[in-house]
């Protein structure tokens, strides 16, 4: 029953293009601003190195992949709002449906929309990186990739999980939607370098679990180009930079490694997912 309720929320989803293309507008705003503006000033740093831009594409789709997890998820569950303001979750509650199953699709569904979605979108970011110099991920990176991705959108569906359980309109939805997809390039560090921040912003964003996300793709994504690019420079220049861009995070004196983010992004799937099944316990009761 869960798998049926959510291929009805993929047909729903996919149906619907408009909701597809919000699902990934702040993509597509990262991308031409970067294009247009944010590559320019980003690169006048590298000009003239050999994998400057191969290494900042990387930065920056690495980034996108965070930002895509968390988006394609919220549009996603758009579907579980338009049927709770419709009353259509009352007609599902009238058959034999559990309840239990009822939101197990919906959860479900989210998940594989933001896996097909992040999928679509790793595949843009490859071409658009080869398009302008870059190299293909290899077999054993694209896996790493891969894994990420599926921690990155489980942390995502629970969080938006637990946001929309508080809605219970689909103006309160798209509202949280557009402020959202607003603010997630600045959560991310994909804007501006985290570095360039001033202190305070940089423990917001390293206080917000997909940014680990975008830390883990960047950590593996940018690899290849850093050790192009600082191929026979001092370990600390190459530290330096990965703590400027969001590649690693520094809390004090520590830096953190990838298993601390992946704790965080674990940490975060489970412990909201229990927040919004406590929620959505409370309003039935």
């Amino acid at each position: 029953m869960i798998w049926s309720i959510a291929r009805r929320n993929l047909r729903l989803y996919f149906r619907d293009r408009a909701s597809v293309f919000f699902s990934l507008l702040a993509v597509f705003i990262i991308i031409g601003l970067y294009v247009l503006f944010l590559g320019n000033v980003i690169m006048s740093d590298l000009k003239g190195v050999s994998g400057g831009r191969f290494l900042m594409d990387s930065w920056v789709m690495a980034g996108l992949l965070g930002v895509a997890s968390i988006t394609t998820t919220m549009g996603a569950f758009g579907i579980m709002v338009e049927d709770r303001a419709k009353n259509i979750m009352k007609d599902f509650s009238a058959s034999p449906v559990r309840r239990s199953s009822l939101v197990g699709g919906y959860v479900t569904g989210s998940f594989l929309i933001g896996m097909i979605m992040s999928l679509i979108t790793l595949v843009a970011a490859e071409v658009y990186i080869v398009a302008y110099g870059g190299e293909w991920l290899g077999f054993y990176v694209l896996l790493q990739v891969l894994g990420i991705m599926v921690l990155s959108v489980l942390a995502s569906t629970s969080i938006v999980f637990f946001m929309v359980s508080f809605f219970k309109s689909l103006n309160a939805f798209a509202t949280a939607s557009t402020i959202l997809g607003t603010i997630i390039g600045f959560l991310t560090g994909i804007y501006v370098p985290i570095g360039s921040l001033p202190q305070g912003v940089q423990d917001v964003i390293k206080c917000f679990p997909v940014s680990h996300a975008g830390a883990l793709f960047r950590q593996v994504m940018m690899q290849a180009p850093m050790d192009k690019v600082f191929a026979g420079a001092p370990a600390a220049q190459l530290d330096s930079f990965k703590i400027s861009m969001g590649v690693i995070y520094q809390f004090g004196d520590q830096a953190t490694g990838p298993w601390f983010s992946v704790i965080v992004l674990v940490a975060t799937a489970i412990v909201f997912y229990l927040l919004a099944m406590l929620n959505v316990s409370r309003k039935r009761k």
